[in-house]
């Protein structure tokens, strides 16, 4: 196990759709160990693993932050199958750190997926949890909560990761 980094806005692996889970072998379980030790030591909610630039469709969700292994969710080829209502609440992200906006996301959604040991699951969510699953399947996607935000806020958003261009010497 390891923490890894974590990649910030404007990398190219952000943009990226991430491909699925064909076989759980020792390097996803590596993956998935990894992911949980880098959103606790963060600390956040949730990670999934283009954050930490391995386009593979895994996220981990805690919302006890490592307090409690009852909350923590791994959800390997999740995917969204039934969202309801609609919450607008502040928003923020472990790859565009400081940045905090006003997000609409469904208020209740049904999540499924494989867990950390391969098994089919299900999982029903509502309001920091159905918007922490939203959140982290959106990074398989290639979206962040950015992209939702206006043009002009993204584009400011943006600008303060890019990274400054080198001085040309005279």
């Amino acid at each position: 196990m390891a923490i890894r980094e974590i990649i910030k806005l404007g990398h190219p692996t952000l943009a990226k759709k991430s491909e699925a889970i064909a076989e759980f072998d020792t390097e996803v379980r590596r993956l998935i160990k990894d992911l949980i030790e880098t959103v606790h030591k963060a600390p956040g909610i949730g990670l999934s693993a283009p954050q930490i630039d391995v386009l593979k469709r895994i996220i981990v969700v805690d919302l006890s932050i490592g307090e409690n292994p009852e909350e923590l969710h791994v959800l390997v080829n999740p995917e969204i199958i039934r969202k309801e209502g609609k919450l607008i609440r502040e928003e923020g992200c472990l790859s565009v750190p400081e940045i905090y906006e006003k997000v609409a996301r469904p208020q209740k959604i049904s999540v499924r997926g494989l867990d950390s040991e391969g098994r089919e699951i299900s999982l029903e969510a509502e309001d920091l949890l159905a918007r922490a699953f939203c959140h982290e399947i959106d990074h398989l996607d290639g979206r962040l909560f950015v992209d939702m935000l206006s043009p002009l806020k993204r584009g400011l958003i943006r600008k303060k990761f890019k990274k400054p261009e080198p001085r040309k010497k005279t």
